[in-house]
């Protein structure tokens, strides 16, 4: 469980902020973050490196070693595994730092299943490490994030992330997941929100994603919005533009762009992001939900997420960002 600064409550709202970078924990939090982080540029640096300066022969046995990595079945309860996991929740909320605002907490029952609906995707969603279980910050114990089938193909980055309790954002992973008591966390807007993301604006895919409230009424899992403050500026990025590019991306299951952090590396800007969590939307099941029905539900959760935004922008300290839903 991570460090935490004293949790405090204003205004209904209660704020539990990761202990930020003091001496020797510097050095912890690097650690932390090029793990979690650093697999996506290990990669590409390692194929670059392999195609430009390694004979054919020790090139095959890399590129060999790589389709193992991406193969081998993760070991999702491994202790050293876990171990990984529980020292990058440790010391990651306090690199940035990362707050975690939690409307009416004492609502949440540790006993009950919730379905998140985080935003916004960024280039990646990792403000989401505020509502690992084994952060600890939100007191639930059970959670899972679904994410792209693209990161359980990558070598090196699908084990950290499996570990950290990432789970492929298939149907029938998050029906499971739900019916075993994980809360369950997932960004709507996936790949295309990616594709659309611009700067000095937040842009959510939302209109046509129903999947996951309908999920969530037919089981009645009560439904929760999560808005993400600044982690739209913890990485520089490029990205191509144009339809073939976002059919591209489709295929893949992920948006290939071109991001960096400190230095040109993969570690990300320190730049404080700011995790707020709605009230629960609390659903009767209905396991054959119409259309309209759904359609409602939607609506209440996208109207919900609006007043999350709103509502806290400016203590996040964004009081002139804009969102835009599309």
């Amino acid at each position: 469980m991570v460090e935490m600064n004293k949790e405090e409550e204003k205004e209904g709202v209660t704020i539990i902020k990761g202990k930020e970078a003091i001496g020797l924990r510097i050095v912890n939090m690097f650690v932390a973050m090029a793990l979690w982080l650093g697999a996506i540029h290990f990669n590409v640096a390692l194929i670059v490196l392999t195609v430009c300066f390694l004979p054919i022969s020790k090139a095959i046995l890399v590129f060999g070693l790589l389709v193992l990595f991406m193969i081998v079945p993760v070991d999702d309860k491994s202790k050293i595994g876990r171990r990984v996991a529980r020292y990058i929740c440790k010391y990651a909320c306090g690199y940035f730092p990362v707050t975690l605002y939690v409307e009416e907490k004492h609502v949440f029952d540790s006993n009950c299943a919730y379905v998140f609906g985080y935003e916004p995707h960024s280039v990646l969603p990792i403000g989401v490490v505020a509502l690992a279980d084994m952060t600890g910050f939100l007191g639930l114990p059970k959670m899972k994030v679904l994410a792209s089938t693209a990161v359980f193909y990558t070598p090196f980055l699908r084990h950290i992330w499996t570990w950290l309790g990432l789970t492929p954002a298939t149907k029938s992973n998050f029906v499971s997941n739900l019916a075993a008591g994980y809360s369950c966390v997932i960004v709507p807007g996936g790949v295309q929100e990616t594709f659309l993301m611009g700067h000095g604006k937040e842009k959510v895919f939302l209109k046509s994603r129903r999947g996951f409230v309908r999920i969530a009424l037919e089981n009645g899992y009560p439904l929760v919005p999560v808005f993400c403050f600044g982690q739209s500026n913890v990485y520089k990025w490029w990205k191509p533009s144009g339809e073939l590019f976002l059919k591209f991306a489709r295929a893949i299951k992920f948006t290939p762009i071109v991001f960096w952090g400190m230095f040109g590396s993969p570690l990300p800007f320190r730049h404080p992001m700011h995790v707020v969590v709605g009230k629960p939307i609390e659903l009767k099941k209905n396991p054959e939900p119409t259309m309209e029905e759904v359609m409602e539900v939607h609506g209440q959760y996208v109207e919900a997420l609006k007043e999350l935004f709103e509502k806290h922008k400016a203590r996040a300290g964004f009081p002139d960002l804009e969102l835009e839903i599309l």
